[in-house]
């Protein structure tokens, strides 16, 4: 009976779990100590315990003997076990505010609107951005994958239990977008849909406006005293990422298991030089557009560390849009808008780099020539298919399955089973580069629009370490 308390309900039976517990109590001191009574800023405190966590877990590895499967080791998945109470849990907190705070900002965004063709023009620029965007990385993704020749040479073991998703039309895919129910897109995590609703509501609030001041005056008020306690519990949650990302990142790394790694290789080096260089590209975007990069890498680092570590776009939604106004000079109803729409929509990892790659990695696999039509093909289905994914951990599966769907390619799904083996530690730098890709994006569009603050981005004497 003790035994069973201890490995089940405890989940503390092995004294190498004491150990790591014990570790772990003593980086969160240290944390602590920087942070709070060193005033350490916060993205370099960020930095600190993303270096801990990497250390941690190969720590964990270590002392495990780098298990092929660590998830057959008792102990580690003990750690396991009370790591992600911290990590996961500080995920289940943001998930937790991202609905009432996608809805309340596009809210507050459409009521201070000016004039209505403001809103016009913003979709407008985000819907050609982001599409031209994603298009830039998934031909990316297919010259890397292409001179890299991932799949080459691989020895697949499929699963007969793993299917592609059935690839739906364009037409329905867009209607599917669409909440028909507010409440259940709420519930699935639609965050589309949620900004949808919520800019047809603020477009009515903001008629009643225009029609009667009076009458509308309440509503006003309450949306932006809902908006700025939504803003500020954002705020709370957010002070204690130093903390987390110990754990998320520790977590990653304990539960890999380094022969499956070592297996896909060379699509693991693929996918980070792809994401490199689509990094550079925004980098020399930014440049053409008139903004210093190293700003762009000091200011908005401490959120694209989170995102890597995170694993999740709709995770780090309100760090994004608060880097965006606070320290990049984007205005807010740009910042909100691009941010929001970026992670459901032309994620230029996970619905990219990342689809692009898998299809080249199948063709090698199975065989079936990658040509130049293949390429062009690649290019439509892919961005077409960026429409819809949910920026949360995993969602990269979906949008390879419609992608591989999409090409015809169905019936070679099982073939990627060793990527979606390892899929924590490529979505990582996936996950970032959808980040980057909405900051940037953001930048972009509200250049056009004519709303940006230059002077804002390039002042580096201002308080830069405020939270996020």
């Amino acid at each position: 009976m003790k035994q069973e308390f201890l490995e089940t309900f405890l989940k503390i039976s092995d004294i190498r779990t004491v150990i790591f517990l014990i570790i772990l109590a003593v980086l969160f001191y240290a944390i602590n100590i920087l942070y709070r009574k060193k005033k350490m800023g916060f993205s370099k405190v960020v930095f600190i315990g993303t270096g801990m966590g990497l250390v941690l877990g190969l720590a964990i590895q270590l002392v495990g003997g780098f298990p092929e499967d660590p998830s057959n080791v008792a102990w580690i998945q003990e750690v396991s076990n009370w790591y992600k109470l911290f990590g996961t849990g500080f995920l289940y907190l943001i998930r937790m505010i991202v609905i009432p705070l996608v809805l309340a900002s596009i809210c507050n965004v459409i009521i201070n609107l000016q004039q209505g063709k403001t809103m016009g023009k913003l979709v407008k620029y985000t819907i050609i951005v982001t599409l031209i965007m994603v298009a830039v990385s998934t031909i990316i993704g297919i010259i890397v994958g292409v001179v890299l020749q991932v799949g080459v040479g691989e020895n697949i073991v499929t699963d007969a239990t793993t299917q592609g998703k059935e690839i739906t039309s364009v037409a329905s895919t867009l209607l599917n977008l669409i909440p028909s129910n507010i409440v259940s897109a709420m519930v699935d995590g639609n965050i589309l849909g949620v900004v949808i609703f919520a800019a047809i509501f603020g477009t009515a609030v903001w008629w009643i406006n225009q029609e009667d001041k009076e009458l509308a005056k309440p509503l006003y008020s309450g949306i932006r005293a809902f908006h700025k306690a939504m803003v500020n519990m954002a705020d709370l949650i957010l002070d204690y990422m130093p903390w987390e990302v110990i754990c998320m990142l520790a977590n990653t790394i304990a539960n890999r298991g380094i022969f499956s790694i070592i297996e896909v290789g060379k699509f693991i080096i693929a996918i980070y030089i792809a994401v490199a260089i689509q990094f550079i590209v925004h980098l020399v975007i930014l440049a053409f557009h008139g903004c210093n990069p190293l700003y762009y890498i000091k200011k908005g680092g401490a959120t694209m560390l989170f995102a890597f570590t995170s694993r999740s776009s709709v995770g780090c939604l309100s760090s994004t849009i608060g880097t965006l106004t606070d320290k990049m000079g984007v205005n807010e109803s740009t910042a909100t808008f691009v941010a929001s729409f970026g992670t459901t929509a032309g994620m230029q990892g996970c619905a990219g780099v990342f689809p692009a790659l898998l299809i080249v990695y199948v063709c090698n696999v199975s065989g079936i020539p990658f040509d130049f039509i293949t390429a062009i093909m690649t290019v439509i289905v892919v961005s077409i298919g960026s429409l819809g994914i949910a920026g949360i951990p995993g969602t990269a599966t979906m949008a390879a399955s419609v992608s591989l769907s999409g090409m015809g390619m169905g019936a070679q799904f099982s073939n990627i089973s060793p990527i979606l083996a390892i899929d924590p530690i490529i979505d990582m730098p996936r996950t970032m580069l959808n980040v980057c890709g909405s900051m940037v994006n953001a930048i972009i569009v509200d250049k056009k629009i004519g709303t940006f603050d230059s002077e804002k981005y390039h002042n580096m004497n201002k308080k830069q370490e405020s939270k996020q």
